[in-house]
């Protein structure tokens, strides 16, 4: 059966292919019954050459593509149909790679956990703050409120002291002449001192006129007599 292959060709880890058809059973680096095509994947751009008359011409024949062949040739339009799956792996290979995605999921699962747990004590403590925030907003705004409640008794009493302080000095010219009155005393005793003068006064008076109220009484006895 015949097989149109890739055949190995370039340098380590600079390789080229070219399109080859031989029998299946044989080695890809075998004699080939013909070349088809040049591919150079890792140039830039890549190359990519191909006799298309003799690949239809050996397709017609009977002849068979692999899968890698098969899909660059559906890719250039050359043959049509669905892409192969062009790799395959073995059972090792498959449990292999089986652990290896269980652990990267298994650690992608810790990093997810780890990540949300990190939100969400963001974000509780962003609501924890926030509450902070409006509590102590919420607070001076009593206090606020509470002021004027406050004031409004305070200078009730204040409006009440001062008369109470108008008062005061009303009561201390009172009180300043209740001082006053002992100093008074004396000077209304100074007046009271002086009528025992005046009395002093009258009394040679009164004496007088007792004299003469005796000289005359004295004359009609004489005149009497």
């Amino acid at each position: 059966m015949l097989m149109i292959r890739l055949q190995r060709m370039g340098k380590k880890k600079k390789p080229t292919y070219r399109f080859v058809i031989n029998e299946k059973a044989r080695d890809t680096q075998a004699k080939s019954l013909e070349i088809l095509g040049h591919y150079s994947p890792t140039e830039n751009p890549k190359v990519l050459e191909l006799k298309v008359d003799r690949i239809k011409h050996w397709l017609s024949v009977g002849a068979q593509a692999s899968e890698t062949v098969h899909n660059i040739l559906v890719r250039e339009g050359i043959v049509e149909g669905k892409k192969r799956k062009s790799v395959t792996i073995t059972n090792k290979r498959k449990a292999k790679l089986g652990e290896k995605q269980v652990a990267e999921e298994e650690k992608k699962k810790e990093v997810k956990e780890k990540a949300e747990a990190a939100k969400a004590a963001e974000a509780e403590a962003k609501v924890v703050e926030e509450e902070k925030k409006k509590a102590e907003a919420e607070a001076p705004a009593e206090e606020k409120v509470e002021e004027p409640k406050e004031e409004t008794p305070a200078e009730e009493p204040k409006a009440e002291e001062k008369p109470a302080s108008a008062e005061a000095p009303a009561d201390k010219p009172e009180e300043k002449p209740a001082e006053e009155t002992p100093a008074e005393e004396p000077k209304e005793e100074a007046p009271a001192e002086e009528k025992p003068a005046e009395e002093s006064t009258s009394a040679p008076s009164d004496a007088k006129a007792m004299d003469d109220k005796e000289a005359t009484a004295d004359k009609e006895e004489k005149k009497e007599t």
